[in-house]
């Protein structure tokens, strides 16, 4: 039973704090779409993708209207194309990606992900096509997100696939360089992929998850950090209950819009991802809770153990909040799309090294970060291998979303758009590891995943 005073209190955190439901993703299965004919493997992925998602968008704009929650994103997700199109006879799958680009903007969502590999131990031919697709479709399509899985704590590092993925990014670059290298922002490089995550650019329908599937993704920094006003000061405990109870409150608002859309869509409910997802509004940003807590800017001394209490009590707050806890799931760091990370980065009090270190106790990775154009595969390559190497050993997801904007230098702003934002240009570390990355092969996996 939801009383007055509840709704009261969620009407005041949608007016004063930005809380809103950041997505309504639906899953969609294509592997029934097989077909060694490319062409009718397409016509096929369109008229299942516009079949499901066919009433998404209405759906959701009238959940909105009728509990006067924010849904600010619809979006789709569908079974990595290198699975789901591997009996295609072609060398290219960027067909495929045009297919995905139409459908969405047909349905009408926001972005579609699932242009997608998991080469975590080695690749398939279909997953070398797909990879070497990747460019150009991201390149020639508009909504359409691609991820790679390169390693896992139970099969190690495909070293391989990170040396691939390094030249991979900035061929993406150069070919979106009219457009600051925007394709980069749709690409995202895995270690420990999850099935059912719901945000952008990393979603894709997992092989183990039903035909169709909605999953709900919550956010409410700012409903954080007003809550945490109120203890300002307060011991830790107090600061943990806190966020604990606030984010209980976040997830019963998901758990509600998630249970309305599986009903009227006729879908099964999949999983709510509590992630606070920062946007660049002014009120709607991690790095505000960080300054809430006591940190002058996010980067000082301190700041990985408060993404550490951020994330662990957003995490015990919701499982409590819903029996379907899922996708990743804490708290996002990506720098373009916080303008308190953005600020930070601008002053020098947040590098990438130290955003690094922050990884290990966030939800995912490096993501939206602009560095120079002139940075090599290589050094990229480096960088994935280092942030797979913390999900690997951690047992926890990492990913990087690296924008190597062609033309531009440190200290250089980049304007994205939308949920997006802005960023500036950070350096990264000059000194060489080519010799490392050219090894080849595979790390193996840590002696901690044998569990059986």
């Amino acid at each position: 039973m939801i009383t007055r005073s509840e709704i009261l209190e969620t009407n005041k955190m949608i007016e004063d704090s930005n809380l809103d439901v950041r997505t309504i993703t639906m899953g969609i299965n294509l592997m029934d779409c097989a077909d060694s004919d490319i062409n009718k493997f397409n016509e096929k992925v369109y008229q299942k993708i516009t079949t499901c998602a066919k009433d998404l968008v209405k759906v959701g704009d009238n959940l909105a209207k009728q509990f006067g929650v924010p849904v600010v994103h619809k979006r789709i997700s569908v079974t990595p194309i290198s699975i789901a199109a591997a009996g295609c006879q072609t060398d290219s799958y960027v067909s495929v990606a045009h297919t995905l680009d139409k459908a969405a903007k047909a349905v009408g969502v926001n972005f579609i992900g699932g242009f997608s590999a998991l080469v975590q131990k080695g690749c398939t031919k279909s997953d070398e096509i797909l990879i070497n697709s990747i460019p150009q479709a991201l390149s020639e399509t508009d909504v359409v997100c691609s991820s790679i899985n390169v390693g896992t704590s139970r099969n190690g590092m495909n070293m391989d696939a990170v040396k691939k993925m390094g030249e991979i990014i900035l061929k993406t670059a150069e070919m979106t360089k009219e457009k600051d290298s925007l394709g980069c922002a749709k690409l995202v490089i895995f270690c420990n992929a999850v099935e059912d995550n719901p945000f952008m650019a990393g979603a894709f329908h997992g092989v183990g998850e039903k035909d169709c599937v909605i999953n709900v993704g919550v956010s409410g920094p700012g409903v954080v950090k007003r809550a945490l006003e109120e203890v300002r000061d307060a011991d830790f405990e107090t600061l943990c209950e806190t966020v604990k109870k606030t984010a209980f409150k976040i997830t019963r608002v998901g758990q509600l819009i998630a249970q309305e859309a599986s009903k009227r869509l006729k879908v099964p409910f999949g999983i709510i991802d509590l992630s606070l997802a920062p946007t660049p509004l002014i009120g709607d940003s991690i790095a505000e809770i960080f300054q809430e807590m006591g940190l002058e800017e996010p980067g000082a001394p301190g700041t990985t153990a408060a993404l550490a209490i951020l994330n662990d009590n957003v995490k015990k707050g919701g499982v409590m909040a819903s029996s379907y806890v899922g996708g990743l799931s804490g708290a996002f760091i990506p720098v373009s799309e916080d303008h308190g990370m953005i600020v930070a980065a601008e002053k020098g009090a947040l590098t990438l090294e130290k955003l690094e270190a922050m990884t290990c106790v966030c939800s995912v990775g490096l993501d939206m970060i602009a560095i120079p154009g002139d940075t090599s595969a290589a050094t990229i390559s480096g960088i994935i291998a280092d942030e797979a190497a913390i999900g690997m050993i951690n047992n926890k997801t990492t990913a990087v979303r690296l924008i190597p904007v062609i033309g531009k230098k440190v200290g250089d702003t980049v304007e994205f758009g939308g949920l997006l934002g802005y960023a500036p240009v950070m350096p990264v570390n000059t000194y060489r590891c080519e010799r490392f990355i050219n090894r080849g092969g595979r790390i193996p996996a840590p002696i901690h995943s044998f569990k059986n």
